[in-house]
């Protein structure tokens, strides 16, 4: 019988032996799999490049440290999306949380139904934010690009937009590749010394 790819792999972060097997039998369950698991918040961002989970869980509370500060450095560090595990839900709490980029929230005791559904939520939520700031950077490249272009051409914005669309079409190259290309050309043409 052949292996099934797991639903996502799972890193766990808790020192409390009973949260992490709850966690790991709930994970089982709904065909996810354990990727590793750690017990400080020293050894959560070192667990979570080793291992490439697809997302992590982080208890509040660990021994060594905030784990809501763990959190933000492991998604800063690896771009790996986190749940938090916690039986406190104050507000404070969850704004501190938001802030460090977590993206959903169990809470303890664990229910092993709304494990599934919370990990699905974080990895979309992650990837669409991902995939916001990768489009809202691109724009800034290719909104820089047609002012390069407006600047050294005289061209209008509408013409300039234009050339950058002709160049990536005739290249199958996205546009803001494209742009890249033009700001660096643009960047190493002034800073050529002139004779």
């Amino acid at each position: 019988m052949g292996a099934t790819t797991p639903r996502w792999r799972v890193a766990i972060v808790d020192d409390h032996e009973r949260s992490r097997v709850a966690l790991r039998g709930a994970i089982a369950a709904a065909g996810g799999a354990v990727a590793g698991e750690a017990l400080l918040c020293a050894d959560a961002v070192p667990l979570i490049e080793r291992t490439t989970p697809d997302v992590a869980i982080f208890a509040v509370g660990l021994p060594d440290g905030d784990g809501i500060e763990a959190a933000s450095h492991a998604i800063a560090r690896t771009a790996c999306p986190v749940v938090l595990f916690t039986s406190h839900t104050d507000v404070p709490l969850v704004a501190r949380a938001r802030e460090a980029g977590v993206m959903a929230y169990l809470l303890k005791p664990l229910r092993p139904a709304e494990l599934g559904p919370a990990l699905d939520l974080a990895i979309a939520r992650f990837a669409e934010n991902r995939q916001l700031r990768q489009t809202l950077e691109g724009r800034k490249y290719i909104e820089r690009a047609k002012g390069a272009l407006m600047a050294r051409f005289g061209l209008t914005e509408e013409e300039a937009f234009r050339r950058l669309r002709r160049a990536a079409m005739d290249s199958r190259k996205p546009m803001v590749e494209i742009a890249k290309a033009l700001l660096v050309s643009e960047s190493l043409a002034h800073d050529l010394p002139t004779r």
